[in-house]
């Protein structure tokens, strides 16, 4: 553990951890600290690295939600991570605890998204639209309450903000979510629970997290 970091796991091609909510993933101009720069840190002073550390982000997390990440420690690595994402081999699944419930016990939400950087908040349609993408997630309820849903969440494609804006968009906004939502004081109900991938070299499969 580096700067109530916990690691995961660790070899000379990967490097999994469990982010804590709050911290970026990558420097963005507004963080005074983040996640990919204290690695970066941490794999320095381990191994007694002169000069830059490579250290490759291979996909992200919003700064509110905690959960698990893996960076490439080699370029080829990265490459090959990379690779899995484009090609939806790279398995993402999270938990979400909902404002409502959502429209079937267990389902599929298709929308498209366009980022407004200005903003830094997507905007969701029902139609494709000039500079919308795809956004494709499906969902399993675990647990429902009187007021929540918890559910499971799988990734199908990795927009920005893409489990909370097509929730909002279904009228089932996170617990916590006040961009998307409403806030009510608490903190984004929001984590990535589990990942899968092959190794970029061995080419075993690899599985991070709850099971």
């Amino acid at each position: 553990m580096y700067m109530n970091i916990p690691v995961l796991y660790e070899d000379n091609h990967l490097l999994v951890v469990d982010k804590p909510a709050g911290m970026a993933s990558q420097a963005d101009g507004h963080a005074t600290t983040d996640l990919l720069s204290e690695l970066k840190d941490y794999i320095k002073l381990k191994y007694d690295k002169p000069g830059d550390v490579y250290l490759g982000l291979v996909h992200r997390l919003d700064q509110p939600v905690s959960g698990i990440m893996v960076f490439a420690r080699t370029s080829k690595a990265a490459a090959r991570l990379s690779e899995q994402v484009r090609d939806r081999v790279f398995k993402k699944t999270y938990r979400a605890v909902l404002m409502g419930s959502p429209p079937e016990m267990s389902g599929t939400l298709r929308h498209f998204i366009w980022k407004d950087d200005t903003k830094n908040k997507v905007v969701v349609y029902n139609k494709p639209g000039s500079d919308a993408k795809p956004a494709i997630l499906h969902y399993t309820v675990v647990k429902k309450d009187k007021e929540t849903t918890t559910v499971e969440i799988e990734l199908e494609t990795g927009r920005p903000h893409q489990i909370r804006a097509q929730f909002a968009h279904v009228k089932c906004p996170l617990k916590g979510d006040g961009k998307y939502g409403k806030s009510d004081g608490s903190d984004l109900a929001l984590r990535a629970i589990r990942l899968g991938f092959h190794h970029p070299i061995t080419k075993k499969w690899m599985v991070f997290g709850e099971k």
